[in-house]
């Protein structure tokens, strides 16, 4: 039985579409981009989420650059994800959400480290 293959969106290599992350860049987030708040399918020409109206682009917390809601920022790489403070969650979060998309867990603000 043959597999069908993609590219990820981050980095170009080729992957199973059964994958859930990229082993090549990590993302997890391979074959699209979604909302960090509720998880929505977005574009990077879109300015703001069509599924909550969130914006997407937003200042970097590290150059100050508005930078497309992604995990790394498009200017300077620094990251922009935190993990989830709940021990049995421990879910990758935007930097910027005030509840964990996975547990509903609500985070404490902290920033990334880049």
């Amino acid at each position: 039985m043959g597999t069908y293959k993609q590219p990820c969106v981050h980095c170009g290599n080729w992957l199973d579409t059964a994958e859930e992350m990229c082993p090549h860049c990590g993302s997890a987030t391979p074959f699209g981009f979604t909302c960090p708040t509720c998880l929505h399918a977005i574009n990077p020409s879109d300015a703001l989420c069509p599924g909550c109206g969130r914006p997407l682009y937003v200042p970097c917390p590290y150059c100050g650059q508005p930078t497309f809601v992604q995990e790394v920022c498009q200017h300077c790489g620094g990251m922009l994800m935190v993990r989830c403070d709940n021990t049995r969650c421990n879910a990758v979060q935007f930097f910027q959400n005030t509840k964990c998309t996975a547990c509903g867990a609500k985070l404490k603000g902290k920033l990334p480290t880049k």
